[in-house]
């Protein structure tokens, strides 16, 4: 059964992969549901564990960029959102 997850990441230079990438969370470690309302975080769920995820997106990433997979634990998380997004994440991703 699929997880929830937060993914975050800046792709810095010489390459910044950002389609391939993208590509690779929605495809590869996303389970079939995921949003990206902000710059460069997803959340997503995924079948996978947040070292696997990695283990992916490494094949992709240059030595500096920087990322950083968690997973949201049901319940215990907040923010300020309009409702749209809010409506989206808990139906598809913290359900």
């Amino acid at each position: 059964m699929s997880k929830p997850f937060m993914l975050t990441y800046d792709l810095n230079s010489p390459g910044q992969r950002y389609t391939e990438i993208k590509e690779i969370i929605e495809s590869e470690l996303s389970s079939g549901e995921w949003c990206h309302f902000w710059d460069s975080t997803y959340l997503l769920r995924s079948n996978l564990s947040a070292s696997e995820m990695m283990d992916k997106l490494k094949a992709k990433a240059d030595s500096g960029d920087k990322f950083f997979i968690t997973e949201i634990v049901k319940n215990e998380y907040s923010g300020w959102l309009t409702e749209d997004p809010w409506k989206y994440i808990k139906e598809h991703i913290v359900y």
